[in-house]
C-alpha cells in the first residue's frame, strides 16, 4: 500500500529539527551558579546568625555550600529521571528522598551545642518567617529546574518533580541556616525541613503541570 502523497506533505511539513539534550550532569552545571547566589542572597538579603563567628568558616560557609551542591546533585538525578530510558530504580529514589531529607538535619547535628537554642516556647512568627524565607528563596532554582525537566519529556513528571523540588529546598536550606540560629526540634521540623518537604511538594505539582503532551 502505497503512501498519498498529501499525507507525505503534512508529515514532512512538521517535522522539524531538534536539538539533542546534553547529559543530565551537563545540565545540571546550569543549575550550580544559581544555587550557590541563593547560598549567599539569604543572609545577605536578610542577616547573619549571631553566631557565625563561633560556627567559623568550615561549619558556616563550608557545609552550607556542601549542602548546596548536594541538592544540585539532587536536581541532576530529577534530570537524569527526566529522559526517557534513563528512569532511576526504586532503591535509587528511596535512597535519593532519604537522604535528601535527612541531610538538613544531619548538618543541623553536626553544627549545634544544644538542640534548645531558640524560643523557650514553640512560636509559630518564627516558624512562619523561617519556612516562608526558605520557600521563597527555593522558588528561582525551581523555576529553572521545571524548564530543563520539562523540555527532557519525563515518562514521571510527578516524581521528576519531586526530585528537583527537593533538590532545591535543600539548596533555599542551605542558605538559611547561615540565616536562622534556632535548633529547638519544633522550629527545626516545622520551619526548616517543612519548607524542604514543602519545595518537594510544589516539585511535584510543577513536573505534572508544565508536561508537555
Amino acid at each position: 500500500m502505497t503512501t498519498p502523497e498529501r499525507l507525505r506533505s503534512i508529515v514532512a511539513r512538521d517535522i522539524k529539527p531538534t536539538r539533542p539534550l546534553r547529559a543530565p550532569s551537563v545540565r545540571a552545571l546550569i543549575i550550580g551558579p544559581l544555587a550557590m547566589a541563593t547560598v549567599v542572597a539569604v543572609p545577605v538579603g536578610t542577616f547573619f546568625r549571631s553566631d557565625m563567628a563561633q560556627l567559623g568558616v568550615w561549619r558556616g560557609w563550608g557545609l552550607s555550600f556542601v549542602e548546596a551542591l548536594a541538592g544540585v546533585v539532587v536536581v541532576g538525578l530529577a534530570l537524569r529521571e527526566s529522559v526517557p530510558g534513563r528512569a532511576l530504580t526504586r532503591r535509587s529514589l528511596a535512597l535519593c528522598f532519604a537522604g535528601g531529607l535527612a541531610l538538613p538535619l544531619a548538618i543541623l547535628a553536626l553544627t549545634t551545642t544544644s538542640y534548645s537554642i531558640g524560643p523557650a516556647q514553640f512560636d509559630w512568627r518564627d516558624s512562619v518567617v523561617c519556612f516562608r524565607t526558605s520557600f521563597a528563596a527555593a522558588i528561582p532554582t525551581m523555576l529553572l529546574a521545571t524548564l530543563l525537566v520539562a523540555r527532557a519529556l519525563p515518562l514521571r513528571p510527578g516524581l521528576a518533580g519531586a526530585l528537583y523540588g527537593l533538590g532545591c529546598g535543600i539548596v533555599a536550606d542551605a542558605g538559611l541556616r547561615l540565616y536562622c540560629e534556632f535548633s529547638v526540634p519544633s522550629h527545626f521540623l516545622t520551619a526548616h525541613a517543612g519548607a524542604v518537604v514543602a519545595a518537594l511538594g510544589v516539585g511535584a505539582v510543577a513536573g505534572v503541570f508544565t508536561q508537555r503532551t
